[in-house]
């Protein structure tokens, strides 16, 4: 399993989870670590044995993690990068089929994965996007903006379907694992919505009331989440109460959370059940999450980057099968006139 992150000082991270010879024993290897960008690292994410960056110099760049090598960079954007996300089917899970980028202009990018070339630009927001989320099904992506707005974006014809006025500005839009649900966060709450209609079923309220700033949905209707209250809190979507809480996981407030998972994409069944987090001070720290529900763990492996981090992404390291060249990208055909009534 590997980590990325990226860095305030333009500094892209790379580490790989490995074990040792201790009980639940981890410790993270660095694989490379450089200044990838000329301006702040905003954004990462990774699939299989890619990963990606985006900055404010408005620039994606890529990386093949096997190897730790530097694999191009993307010039499509004319703003900063805020989200990047990949696409992979569940048989394609070593590799990713698609990657979707957001801006700062309001702009979300499709790209193939293989070879990495845009396939549709379009502008669903008038304002900053400031999160993207891809359903499990590749089929339509979740964007929210500075203008107060959620829209969806059809990603198999690669136009805005929807676009509605929220009350107040949302962060963050993540789909949980299965497609059925999603959270938005407003500063200190999450709303958890059905995914059919939008409609809100609760909000998840921070009893410290600080704000939100990372969330990464689990497996079973869990979701992590954390920012300046320097914890990581793990919410029961299904009841909308905390099933547990590592208090104090960073001195600082965290910028990145991520549940670690198997080569197939899936939540890691084997022991232990793995969590990473990173905090704005630099450190790096996985976690054994079934030990919260007792008392508060250590982490199983840590590194300090000494940078400023801003954020932080995950991907398997087990298996590296790429789709055979010209193979389609975002399904076509028949997914046309399934969309037609999104």
């Amino acid at each position: 399993m590997s980590l990325i992150a990226g860095s305030y000082e333009k500094y892209i991270w790379g580490f790989k989870l490995k074990p040792r010879p201790t009980p639940n024993g981890l410790t993270l290897t660095p694989l490379f670590s450089y200044p990838s960008h000329q301006s702040p690292i905003t954004t990462v994410a990774s699939c299989g044995a890619a990963a990606a960056s985006g900055g404010a110099d408005d620039t994606i760049h890529l990386y093949d993690l096997p190897s730790a090598s530097y694999l191009g960079s993307l010039h499509d954007h004319s703003a900063s990068l805020t989200s990047l996300s990949f696409y992979s089917p569940p048989h394609l899970s070593s590799f990713p089929r698609n990657l979707i980028s957001a801006s700062a202009d309001g702009t979300v990018c499709i790209f193939d994965a293989d070879p990495f070339v845009l396939l549709k630009s379009l502008r669903p927001h008038k304002k900053q996007i400031n999160d993207l989320s891809v359903h499990p099904s590749g089929k339509l992506a979740l964007t929210v903006a500075r203008d107060s707005c959620l829209a969806m974006v059809n990603l198999v014809r690669g136009k805005r379907s929807f676009c509605g006025r929220l009350d107040k500005e949302a962060s963050l839009v993540k789909f949980d694992a299965s497609g059925d649900k999603f959270f938005m966060v407003v500063e200190d709450k999450v709303g958890v919505h059905e995914a059919e209609d939008a409609r809100l079923v609760f909000e998840l309220e921070n009893p410290k009331q600080k704000r939100v700033l990372c969330a990464s949905p689990g497996e079973n209707g869990l979701l992590y989440t954390g920012g300046e209250d320097r914890s990581i809190t793990a919410w029961d979507t299904n009841s909308g109460k905390v099933a547990y809480c590592i208090e104090d996981a960073h001195s600082v407030r965290l910028k990145g959370i991520v549940v670690l998972t198997r080569s197939d994409g899936s939540v890691s069944g084997d022991d232990p059940y793995l969590v990473a987090s990173a905090s704005s001070d630099g450190v790096i720290r996985v976690w054994d999450v079934r030990m919260a529900i007792k008392e508060k763990p250590n982490p199983l492996a840590e590194a300090n980057t000494k940078s400023r981090l801003t954020c932080l992404a995950g991907s398997s390291l087990k298996s590296f099968k790429r789709p055979k060249s010209g193979s389609s990208s975002i399904p076509k055909g028949e997914l046309d006139e399934e969309m037609e009534g999104s």
